[in-house]
């Protein structure tokens, strides 16, 4: 597996887990809708009374699980920013690609978007004889 693969897999689906830590230190997770670019940053939205949004603002670091069917999946780790709804300029074609009712959304009240870089990807294929495992680090 190359990145560009790992792209398309990511691209494939439109769910993922989301896990940020809660202010007690310990893990939250939640599932989210993504889209991803071809740098491999995710993008997702979520609302400001979210514990997420919360979580993000003390700190930016998250991971994610992506895919799940067939033993087939990305683990994701990397760094979140919130931006804008001026901001979205190049990640909002590719998000309202993904999510054709997003527009709709940035009439909510306290939507807020991010985008996350990626630090660490490990795509696993646990249905392949071996296994395929591929690590990517950033």
């Amino acid at each position: 597996m190359n990145l560009d693969g790992i792209f398309h897999f990511i691209d494939d689906c439109s769910l993922g887990v989301l896990s940020t830590i809660g202010p007690a230190g310990a893990p939250q997770s939640a599932l989210v809708g993504i889209a991803v670019t071809p740098a491999l940053e995710l993008v997702f939205d979520t609302v400001a009374q979210s514990r997420k949004f919360a979580n993000l603002a003390r700190d930016c670091r998250i991971a994610f699980v992506i895919g799940w069917q067939g033993e087939v999946t990305v683990q994701y780790e990397g760094l979140a920013r919130q931006i804008s709804s001026t901001q979205l300029g190049p990640y909002h074609e590719i998000y309202f690609r993904k999510f054709p009712d997003g527009p709709a959304r940035l009439n909510w009240k306290g939507i807020a978007y991010y985008v996350v870089s990626p630090k660490w990807i490990r795509y696993s294929d646990f249905n392949a004889s071996p296994p395929e495992i591929a690590e990517f680090s950033f």
